[in-house]
C-alpha cells in the first residue's frame, strides 16, 4: 500500500509540473532578471490602421476598461488635422476617452501651470499615441518641453506607448532620422549601402537593443537597415511594413496586422572599400508573419 501511495504522489507531482506547449509561436526568452527592455509598446509601420489593429491596441492599453489615452501630433506639420484623423480611429471603436494634446515650442512656455498640467496628463495616461509625420520635429518639441521625460515616466509606470510611421521611429534609443549625409535631397527609398551616410539621432529610448524602420517593404527600405546592421552590429534592425505592428512586451515582440516584419542581425565582419561601399558576410534576415513572435534582443 505504501508503495502504491508513493507512485500516485509521483504521478501527481509530474502532472502538476507539466508545462503548456500548445502555443504555436513561443517568444524567445531571457534568463530571469536579464530583461533589457521593460516597456509595453505598440509600434505601427505606417499606412492605414485596420479596425482590428486599433481594437487590439485599445484592448492592450485598457481603454475599454476605464483608462484614458493621449494623442500627440507633434510629428505633423498640421497637428490639428493629425489630431482629428487620429481620434477618428478611436471614436470608430466607440471610445471617447482619448484626447489630442499638441505640445508646441511656439505656444507652450516651460514651467507654466498649463504645461505642467498637460505633462501630468501624459504621465497618468494608460495609452500614449504618437502620430506620423517627421520624427525629428517630434523629438525637438518633446525634448524642449519635457514631454519625452513624461512619456518615459508613463511607460515606466505601465502605460502602453504606441506610434505610427514617425511615431514608430522615435521608440528607440538610436533613431532613424530619414536623412543621409551624402545625399541631402530626401528619398523615400534609400538607394545606397555606404559607410557614414545614414544619419541617426536620439529617440525616446524605450528600446535600446534595436533600431526601428517603417513603411518598410512597400517603400523598399532594405538598404537602410542593411547599412545599419553593418555599422551597428550590436543592435537589431526591425523593419515594419504598413498596416502592421509589433506588440512589444519586455524583450519579446509579436507581429500583428496585415503584412510582415523583417529583422536584420549584423556581424562584426563588416568591411569598407576605399570608395566607402560597405560589405559584410553572414548578415541574417528573418521575415516574420502576423501571429509570430521574436526577441528584440540579440
Amino acid at each position: 500500500m505504501k508503495y502504491l501511495l508513493n507512485c500516485l504522489l509521483a504521478v501527481l507531482f509530474l502532472y502538476g509540473c507539466k508545462t503548456d506547449t500548445g502555443s504555436q509561436h513561443q517568444p524567445n526568452t531571457t534568463t530571469p532578471g536579464s530583461v533589457q527592455n521593460k516597456h509595453k509598446l505598440f509600434i505601427i509601420g505606417g499606412g492605414k490602421r485596420p479596425p482590428a489593429l486599433v481594437n487590439l491596441l485599445c484592448t492592450e492599453a485598457g481603454l475599454f476598461d476605464g483608462g484614458y489615452g493621449i494623442l500627440l501630433p507633434m510629428s505633423s506639420s498640421e497637428p490639428d488635422s493629425a489630431i482629428w484623423y487620429g481620434l477618428k480611429q478611436f471614436e470608430e471603436q466607440g471610445l471617447q476617452n482619448v484626447t489630442g494634446m499638441d505640445f508646441a515650442i511656439h505656444k507652450d512656455v516651460q514651467d507654466s501651470p498649463q504645461l505642467a498640467a498637460k505633462l501630468d496628463s501624459v504621465r497618468g495616461a494608460s495609452l500614449i499615441y504618437i502620430t506620423g509625420g517627421d520624427q525629428n520635429r517630434f523629438m525637438q518639441h518633446a525634448n524642449a518641453l519635457g514631454v519625452a521625460d513624461a512619456i518615459r515616466e508613463a511607460a515606466d509606470n505601465g502605460a502602453v506607448v504606441a506610434g505610427t510611421s514617425a511615431g514608430a521611429a522615435v521608440m528607440t534609443e538610436k533613431m532613424i532620422t530619414g536623412d543621409e549625409k551624402n545625399y541631402p535631397d530626401y528619398e523615400e527609398t534609400n538607394r545606397h549601402i555606404e559607410s557614414d551616410n545614414i544619419i541617426l539621432d536620439k529617440g525616446l529610448g524605450l528600446i535600446n537593443t534595436a533600431i526601428v524602420d517603417q513603411h518598410f517593404i512597400i517603400r523598399g527600405r532594405q538598404n537602410r537597415l542593411l547599412t545599419l546592421a553593418m555599422e551597428y552590429p550590436d543592435l537589431l534592425g526591425i523593419g515594419i511594413d504598413e498596416s502592421t505592428a509589433i506588440l512589444v512586451n519586455g524583450d519579446s515582440a509579436e507581429v500583428v496586422g496585415k503584412a510582415q516584419v523583417l529583422v536584420f542581425e549584423g556581424t562584426e565582419s563588416g568591411q569598407v572599400s576605399e570608395s566607402g561601399l560597405l560589405g559584410a558576410q553572414n548578415i541574417t534576415v528573418d521575415i516574420y508573419l502576423p501571429g509570430e513572435r521574436f526577441s528584440i534582443v540579440k
